[in-house]
């Protein structure tokens, strides 16, 4: 039974200091079903029609999507 105890313990500890942070991602289009259902897990608009093709729907850009900031180019460092 101390074994089963300590066993449960190592994984609970495992489990909270193992876990990364996880978030969750957003994707640029949504496949919407009617109403109320919703799936916004695609990367293009021809990945979502791909998806409703035969089961209805249609697609439309995610409102929260935010696209990645591009970093700006440093200018060339002049070397003397």
């Amino acid at each position: 039974m101390r074994m089963i105890l300590v066993a449960v313990a190592a994984m609970l500890v495992a489990g909270v200091l193992g876990g990364g942070s996880a978030q969750a991602q957003e994707y640029p289009w949504c496949a919407r079903y009617d109403w109320t259902t919703r799936n916004c897990g695609f990367v293009s608009f021809q990945q979502c029609l791909a998806t409703i093709s035969g089961i209805g729907g249609r697609c439309e850009q995610n409102p929260r999507y935010v696209p990645p900031q591009r970093r700006k180019k440093q200018p060339a460092r002049s070397t003397r």
